[in-house]
């Protein structure tokens, strides 16, 4: 029973991870219908400006956490600004193949710059000591993870529920035609959404980091896929469908590591990706739509 709960901790630790790079991946497909597979590499970006901000700058977790998140959010607007809002009225192929092509150009643009060498993330950027709860350790970072992953998730609703940019969002989401008409700024709106979007997932590199240690130029390719599937899983378009999906994927892979099936943990999110799409393809969260032909 011990074990099982120990495995649920850390499950939870890895699936906030997942949510918080999800949320970007569903905003972005709630708003212009793209799937940005280049937002596993705004992660691995993420990572490594927290990385440098915490080496070479000498800063603590929580000020390379926000430097990153700033650069990220810069950075998901000048991709979506360069890449894709050229081809707003384009079909959804030629975007999806420019977003595979976005995702290509930064992975080995950043191999060009700095080479293909893993980083070491320092070990004891985190202060907080292990706890142990009737015999379940819990490690400072898996604290500092799920608290981190949390408050953001409660941040990104209040901006989505309650304030002027997130009801732009909403609406936009909904009809953006009749968004145009009412007088929102479309442009803005969807710059906004990959701002905040790529901003969860340069937190997300930086608890990554945090949490296995090491980081390398092509490591967002399994998280971002893994988190996509959790979107997915979900419900993509749907804000709390991701987060749901990312923990859920998060305790399915530390249940299957337990059980002696470590080689199958990345292979598992795959066949819960393909049992989602036969069985409910709208996602845990979503609700089927009937279309007039």
């Amino acid at each position: 029973m011990e074990q099982f709960i120990q495995q649920l901790v850390n499950g939870i630790s890895l699936g906030s991870i997942y949510a918080l790079i999800a949320l970007g991946y569903t905003m972005v497909y709630g708003i212009v219908k793209l799937i940005n597979f280049a937002h596993g590499d705004v992660f691995m970006v993420g990572a490594f400006i927290g990385f440098y901000s915490i080496t070479i700058l000498d800063l603590g977790f929580f000020p390379a956490l926000l430097i990153s998140m700033a650069a990220c959010a810069i950075f998901g607007v000048l991709i979506e600004r360069i890449a894709y809002k050229p081809l707003r009225n384009a079909t959804r192929i030629a975007a999806l193949i420019t977003a595979i092509g976005v995702s290509l150009f930064i992975e080995y643009g950043t191999i060009y710059i700095r080479g293909a060498q893993p980083e070491a993330y320092p070990n004891n950027i985190v202060p907080l000591k292990s706890l142990e709860i009737f015999g379940v350790k819990i490690s400072g970072q898996s604290i500092m993870i799920l608290a981190v992953s949390i408050f953001l998730m409660i941040v990104l609703q209040f901006i989505v529920h309650k304030t002027k940019i997130g009801k732009a969002m909403r609406a936009v989401s909904h009809d953006m035609d009749a968004a145009k008409l009412m007088g929102i700024n479309v442009n803005n709106t969807i710059s906004a959404t990959f701002a905040i979007g790529s901003a969860l997932a340069g937190a997300a590199g930086v608890v990554f980091g945090m949490y296995y240690t090491k980081i390398e130029p092509l490591m967002g390719i399994i998280p971002g896929l893994k988190a996509f599937v959790a979107a997915v899983l979900g419900g993509i378009g749907i804000i709390p469908g991701a987060m749901a999906g990312g923990l859920l994927l998060g305790v399915i892979e530390a249940l299957v590591s337990a059980t002696g099936g470590s080689l199958w943990r990345d292979a598992v999110a795959f066949i819960v990706l393909i049992l989602i799409l036969i069985f409910r393809p709208a996602g845990l969260f979503g609700k089927n739509v009937r279309e007039k032909v």
